[in-house]
């Protein structure tokens, strides 16, 4: 297991994470910079590290990530999939934990598409009775 790579990709809203796992000491890395200095946020990097929480594997693994597309949160959603996909293929042991925590779930909400007639999805010009 020395030179085991794991992968997974994760996906939400127009996030695509690529996650690759490693054997390590726990260093995640994010489009080549730390956790810290990607994610502002302590709830994003909460998120990001739930699937490693739920099967106790802190730091045995170092993670890096290329992620586009979406905001700070769908990247982070798409993170955690990701990592849940790859932790998956490093043991299939871990499957009922990720699957009873949702994390194996691909998130299908998207934006609405706007429609005609309308001024967005739903937004409707405003109305004047003259």
């Amino acid at each position: 297991m020395a030179s085991a790579k794991f992968y997974g990709t994760g996906r939400r809203k127009k996030s695509i994470a690529r996650v690759y796992l490693t054997p390590g000491t726990g260093v995640i890395t994010i489009n080549k910079r730390t956790i810290d200095d990607y994610f502002g946020l302590d709830t994003l990097k909460v998120i990001v590290r739930q699937p490693l929480v739920a099967t106790e594997t802190e730091g045995k693994f170092d993670i890096l990530v290329n992620v586009h597309g979406g905001g700070y949160t769908g990247q982070a959603g798409a993170i955690r999939h990701g990592i849940s996909r790859a932790l998956l293929e490093a043991d299939a042991d871990y499957r009922p934990v990720l699957k009873a925590a949702g994390f194996l779930t691909r998130d299908p909400r998207m934006k609405e598409r706007k429609k005609y007639g309308l001024k967005a999805a739903r937004r409707a010009p405003q109305f004047s009775k003259r």
